[in-house]
């Protein structure tokens, strides 16, 4: 469980709720419960697993055209 306290007596609302946002968003929790949601297949698992690795060198091909001035 993620837990925040407050820096100090002045700090408001909204910081303390904006740094827990931010803490609960890093660690990954929310995007966990909604993967696991819905019951997926062995096969899904491992083709969503290689769809991301091949949007992974995708992103590393363009950023590399990015580099190298080409569009």
């Amino acid at each position: 469980m993620i837990q925040v306290s407050r820096k100090d007596s002045r700090e408001s609302t909204e910081n303390l709720l904006r740094r827990f946002s931010r803490k609960v968003q890093q660690s990954g929790i929310v995007t966990a419960v909604k993967r696991g949601q819905y019951f997926e297949k062995t096969q899904s698992k491992r083709d969503r697993r290689v769809r991301a690795i091949l949007r992974q060198q995708q992103k590393n091909a363009k950023a590399k055209r990015m580099k190298l001035g080409q569009r």
